[in-house]
């Protein structure tokens, strides 16, 4: 599961916004000003923060720059009501990655840190070209699958498929979001080609082991636990 710290003075804002990201898989650890996300995010194993701007005692823009003088690179979308070109040159210049302008809707901030997280993903195996997940490792460049030394051959289609769950561990993805990601388009609520690949896929990488790793959650998707 991800995780990801919130630092939000509106109480209303960061509200929905924890609870929205809570319902989409993710862990959230809200704090209400600069100060504190200072204090709190330095100390945990964050994947993303998510900084408002204009916040009490210590701004956003301060917090982020204070984040990378320490050396910390976990990937920053800052927030702000402010729009003009130099507070956005300001936000990035301090070290953050994106930028929301409020009022947003949720659904473009949930694929902005979607974005980041794929781009993060693919920066740490950058230098390790493997993906390891219990028993089943991944390899980016060879293509080649194994579980438990054993090698599971796999179609383009099934390797892709594997790929995503392996870099969403424990992570509820749904059948829409995996037809997006592995088959590049708009999910056909009429076609049930990502459970026949799932299916595949399970046939392969389950049939002779004891511990199952793909599971259905009814009328939501599937997780890789």
């Amino acid at each position: 599961m991800y995780k990801i710290g919130l630092a939000e003075d509106d109480h209303k804002i960061a509200s929905l916004i924890k609870n929205g990201l809570e319902e989409n898989g993710y862990e959230v650890e809200m704090v209400s000003d600069g100060a504190q996300a200072l204090q709190v995010f330095g100390k945990g194993n964050y994947q993303m923060y998510i900084l408002d701007v204009m916040m009490p005692e210590i701004t956003g823009i301060e917090v982020c720059r204070t984040l990378r003088k320490n050396n910390d690179h976990t990937p920053i979308l800052m927030l702000t009501a402010l729009g003009t070109i130099d507070d956005k040159v300001n936000g990035l210049e301090a070290g953050a990655d994106d930028y929301l302008i409020k009022p947003f809707h949720f659904r473009e901030l949930l694929a902005r840190i979607e974005a980041m997280l794929r781009r993060q993903n693919l920066n740490t195996t950058s230098v390790n070209k493997q993906l390891q997940f219990e028993d089943v490792i991944l390899d980016i460049q060879s293509k080649e699958v194994k579980r438990a030394g054993q090698i599971i051959e796999l179609t383009a289609k099934e390797f892709h498929l594997l790929e995503l769950f392996m870099r969403n561990p424990n992570r509820l993805l749904s059948r829409q979001y995996i037809a997006e990601q592995v088959w590049d388009v708009n999910f056909d609520t009429g076609t049930n080609v990502v459970d026949v690949y799932i299916n595949f896929l399970r046939n392969k990488l389950e049939k002779g082991f004891d511990r199952k790793l793909i599971h259905t959650k009814i009328g939501m998707g599937y997780i890789f636990k």
